[in-house]
Order: structure tokens, then C-alpha cells, then sequence
């Protein structure tokens, strides 16, 4: 019996680190492309072109300082959306990737943009940020945000958004630097 609880309990563990479950059930399709990493033996081929799977929406989100942040105040960048919450422990996972990534790719137009989807509002996100020293832009999100963007059923959910202003890549659930950075490169 004792057994069959760890087990349970580690299965939990395991979808927990996953994605963090949305409240409202919204679906959307993932367009995670297979990223497994080559054997040593194996040779490294090109990452395939990113598909476009359309015009990224235009909108407007209050930063956490209360100014607006516009979509178009973003134009001719290389644009990493990610939908997040500071309760969820895989979007708490990627943060330190995306600190980094925006360090070593800021000087290239790359932009990590976090949105909250926090219901405790500005303050609890920033007292976060501060604590973990986020150094990309973050903004307040609300379901009209994720609704533009087709939905959001679990967070982290991340949308990639090349120059042109294309979503070129969607995820579900956390992914690290090393994984996602290729991909992000894939389109400067």
C-alpha cells in the first residue's frame, strides 16, 4: 500500500512539472515540434523552417509600472510570448533560460515578454521578478489576451513571433533553454 502511494505521488510530481492546469478549458492545438537531441553517433541536420501559423494579434497590456505595453512597440523584433503565472512550477523552471536568452540575444532583437496571468495583480508579480531577478519585460494578462491568441488551456504556453510579425512556433508546457534557444535562432 505504502508503495502504491510514492508511485502515485511521483506520477502527480511528474505532471505538475509538466504545465500548470488552466481553471477555464480552452482548446487549442500544440504545435511542439520534436526536438529529442541527437546520439553522438548521430550526425546534427539543420532545424527544419518553422511553419507560419499566422498573423500574431495585436494588443495592448499594462506593464507592471502601469504604463501600456503596444504589440507594435515591438515591431521588427524577434518576439518570445510566454503566457505564465508565478504559482506554476514549470513556468518558474523556464525563468532562469529565459534571463539568460534574453542576455545573450537582446543585442540580436529578441524579446522575452512574460505575461502574467496572475490573479493577484501587479505587486505579487513584481515582489517575483525582483526576488528572481527578471530582466525581460513582463506585462498583466487577462483572458481577453489569451483568447487573442487562440486560447490558452495550460501555462506555461509560449508563442514564438518572427520579425514579420508571424507565430512561427507554439508550446505547451515547459521546455529548456538548450531545447527552445535553436529554435528561437532558428528565425533571426
Amino acid at each position: 500500500m505504502h508503495r502504491l502511494i510514492l508511485i502515485t505521488v511521483g506520477i502527480f510530481g511528474l505532471a505538475a512539472l509538466t504545465a500548470c492546469q488552466k481553471q477555464s478549458p480552452v482548446e487549442t492545438e500544440t504545435t511542439t515540434a520534436d526536438l529529442t537531441q541527437p546520439s553522438a553517433d548521430e550526425a546534427v541536420a539543420p532545424m527544419p523552417e518553422l511553419p507560419r501559423l499566422g498573423k500574431s494579434p495585436a494588443w495592448t497590456l499594462p506593464r507592471l509600472d502601469g504604463s501600456e505595453l503596444h504589440s507594435s512597440d515591438l515591431a521588427g523584433k524577434v518576439v518570445v510570448v510566454d503566457f505564465w503565472a508565478t504559482w506554476c512550477p514549470p513556468c518558474r523552471a523556464e525563468i532562469p533560460g529565459y534571463i539568460e536568452m534574453q542576455d545573450a540575444l537582446r543585442d540580436e532583437g529578441v524579446v522575452i515578454l512574460g505575461i502574467s496571468l496572475d490573479e493577484g495583480g501587479t505587486k505579487v508579480v513584481e515582489s517575483f521578478a525582483e526576488r528572481f531577478g527578471i530582466n525581460y519585460e513582463l506585462v498583466m494578462g487577462d483572458r481577453a489576451i489569451t483568447d487573442a491568441f487562440g486560447g490558452v488551456r495550460v501555462i506555461p504556453t509560449t508563442f514564438l513571433i518572427d520579425r514579420q510579425g508571424e507565430v512561427r512556433h507554439r508550446k505547451e508546457g515547459m521546455m529548456h533553454r538548450e531545447d527552445y534557444e535553436p529554435l528561437v535562432r532558428s528565425i533571426l
